[in-house]
């Protein structure tokens, strides 16, 4: 009984930090080129971000070697921030745009950086562990809307639902 329930808690964890079918990270990544602060373009929701503007994440290196991951989003209907950090670690080797990210204790979802800016890393494609899970990133919060078109197409092919997606904005807020 107990060797079963390590099995499946075993399974449930890794099936987290999957990829969605289809879904290639992308090589030769620089985890030093990625850190900074990136503007959520487009995503498609979930309860995590349900309701919110003005999103960003915000990454540095920790010492254990990890990622520190700080995310910011504005509450519109409550007209407040909210901030979460969590942690990341490379799930293959460091130099594969795929990670494992985690804001709650042990349990890890994927990051997946499909579709990269090789040359200035001003934008990114990013997938959770299923089609349910997708981001537009850039570092502006406005992107060109030929990069928001090759985001949607890209998306699509792969099984996302883009007619989902919801485009973030980043007016100024007050509060």
């Amino acid at each position: 009984m107990r060797a079963s329930l390590i099995i499946l808690l075993s399974i449930l964890l890794l099936s987290c930090t999957g990829l969605p079918d289809g879904v290639k990270p992308v090589e030769g990544f620089s985890i030093n080129r990625y850190l900074g602060k990136w503007y959520e373009i487009a995503r498609l929701d979930h309860s995590f971000e349900r309701g919110m503007d003005n999103v960003s994440a915000e990454y540095s290196l920790r010492d254990d070697g990890g990622i520190k991951v700080i995310n910011r989003g504005f509450l519109v209907e409550e007209q407040k921030w909210r901030q979460a950090e969590g942690k990341a670690y490379f799930v293959e080797e460091p130099n594969k745009g795929y990670l494992k990210v985690s804001f709650f204790g042990p349990f890890y979802g994927s990051y997946v950086i499909f579709e990269l800016d090789r040359k200035n890393y001003q934008y990114a494609f990013v997938s959770g562990p299923d089609t349910a899970y997708l981001w537009l990133l850039a570092r502006k919060p406005k992107v060109d809307k030929e990069i928001t078109r090759r985001f949607i197409k890209q998306a699509g092919a792969l099984g996302f639902n883009t007619d989902q997606l919801i485009f973030v904005s980043h007016e100024p807020v007050n509060p």
